[in-house]
């Protein structure tokens, strides 16, 4: 008999972001990272046309972890989509420093946690013991799985405690029975107040096209501030960047010059590098119009990974030896995310070109009107990580929390 390894991951956020041998290991890993989020995203956002907000990073984390258990093919395809680096001490190094840079941002609340709730009386190996603890500062708890509903409750009250209540009932007692041998969670929370708050008596009542034939008036923000801007020629867009307190957390919003160009902008997305996009934004004075915004996400990842490259890992021909002598195989890899953006600030879980600078410098008063489809990430700028990615197609969905249920369980 095979058992069964659940992968969940969680997040939310809300108001109030060469050689490898000559990399350092944070390098190294948010290179990986970067890789991996990208394909991911593009992947995930082909098939969810309504709003959508997610976690490459979460995943990423929890995927890795589960990699570093993993043996041969299994191994191999895992790493190739992954994009982790080859030398083994590097990588988890990376993945250490990573989580404890994410831990120790100022003025904002951002929290990255994992924990790994192995079967009571299954012998987890000394060495995937050592890496979850050390590398990816994940606790351990051993849990009945027989007992699904007890377990579940478990298991979902520590993700509601690291999400601020904000990702409940991630896992189902449905997903548990007496073959699961482990499930590995990530959590990730970020709360952050905006570095210039927007004064409520400026929202209001704005249209937003949805597409070519569709127009509704939504409830939107405004305020005259100074931020970086930038424009992107290659890809029909757009964008700012919008600081939090302490400026070690940012928001991009990426605009389509077209009312329809969001779809053919998520999918060049291996054309948007985050660090070589920011590069190409200055600061500029900006009257700045954007909508307030609620999504909630839940997504089943099965189908995603495979697509991407992962299927032997949910196969009877998966190996995961690395963390046990008992045959493994994946049965389920859940996400979901949570993010609230609004006049205070944001609060999310989970659970170019020379032609652009020349025009704004002939420009006295630039208007950067958020009123159509948009791509958005939230990411740290000490060390460019994208922590959380989504596009908003409907903000008059502000009061409605959108769930997105995607492939059944693979077993």
């Amino acid at each position: 008999m095979r058992s069964f390894l659940l992968l969940s991951v969680l997040l939310a956020c809300s108001m109030a972001e060469e050689i490898e041998t000559k990399l350092s290991p944070l390098q190294a890993v948010s290179k990986s990272v970067e890789s991996f989020s990208t394909n991911f995203y593009k992947t995930v956002s082909k098939n969810e046309k309504g709003n959508l907000i997610t976690s490459p990073l979460s995943a990423g984390v929890v995927l890795s972890m589960a990699a570093y258990g993993a043996r041969e093919n299994t191994e191999k395809q895992m790493r190739d989509v992954l994009k982790l680096p080859a030398d083994d001490t590097l990588g988890r190094s990376g993945f250490q420093n990573l989580i404890d840079n994410l831990n120790s941002v100022k003025d904002v609340e951002l929290r990255l946690a994992n924990k790994i709730f192995p079967k009571k009386g299954l012998e987890i190996k000394p060495e995937f013991k050592a890496l979850t603890a050390d590398s990816f500062r994940s606790a351990e708890e051993q849990l009945d799985f027989a007992q699904s509903a007890e377990s579940a409750s478990i298991i979902n009250a520590w993700c509601q405690n690291k999400t601020n209540n904000k990702i409940k009932d991630l896992i189902k007692p449905d997903d548990l029975n007496s073959d699961t041998a482990m499930v590995l969670v990530n959590a990730v929370y970020f709360k952050g107040q905006w570095k210039k708050k927007f004064d409520a008596k400026n929202t209001e009542e704005r249209p937003f096209h949805i597409d070519h034939k569709t127009v509704k008036n939504v409830s939107t923000m405004y305020q005259s501030v100074n931020i970086i801007y930038g424009v992107l020629p290659d890809l029909k867009a757009k964008f700012v960047e919008i600081p939090y307190k302490g400026e070690e957390v940012s928001m991009i919003i990426v605009l389509p010059d077209e009312v329809n160009g969001l779809a053919e902008l998520e999918q060049k997305l291996e054309n948007l590098d985050i660090n070589t996009l920011r590069q190409k934004g200055y600061p500029h004075d900006v009257e700045l119009y954007l909508p307030k915004f609620k999504i909630e996400s839940t997504i089943e990842l099965n189908n995603v990974l495979t697509e991407m490259g992962m299927e032997e890992m949910f196969s009877d021909k998966a190996n995961f030896s690395g963390i046990a002598d008992v045959p493994l195989k994946v049965s389920k890899v859940l996400q979901k995310a949570f993010i609230e953006v609004n006049e205070e600030g944001a609060e999310a879980a989970a659970a170019t070109g020379l032609s652009g600078r020349r025009f704004l410098v002939e420009l006295d008063r630039l208007v950067f009107d958020v009123n159509k489809p948009f791509l958005f990430f939230l990411i740290t700028t000490f060390k460019t990580s994208v922590i959380f990615q989504g596009h908003l197609q409907d903000p008059a969905k502000y009061q409605t929390l959108v769930t997105f249920d995607r492939v059944k369980t693979i077993k």
